[in-house]
């Protein structure tokens, strides 16, 4: 079973990393894009699935979402998570929450 990647091509794609078990436990995936799928940008609902998990199970962890229509976001809740995404033929790059 892997609850660290969700895909569907009508909503758009996640990927965890972080606590796996509290992951898991909540498919963290499958409710940012749920929240994505509700009407929420991608950076809205990476957070508020971020605030989900840790309510519910204490985790903590990050996620990079991408909706169908290309737009990139990411969140964590570790104190680090090496992250990287090419927009508009632009790379950025970060591991701390210094940098959006």
């Amino acid at each position: 079973i892997n609850a660290e990647y969700m895909g569907d091509g009508e909503v758009g794609a996640a990927s965890t990393t972080g606590h796996g078990e509290s992951i898991m436990r909540v498919v963290l995936a499958r409710h940012a894009l749920y929240l994505v799928e509700q009407g929420m940008t991608c950076q809205q609902a990476a957070l508020e699935a971020l605030k989900y998990m840790k309510r519910k199970v204490s985790g903590a962890g990050g996620i990079i979402l991408v909706d169908r229509l290309g737009n990139v976001a990411h969140a964590f809740t570790t104190e680090r998570m090496v992250w990287a995404a090419i927009c508009g033929g632009s790379l950025s790059t970060g591991i701390d929450h210094t940098k959006k």
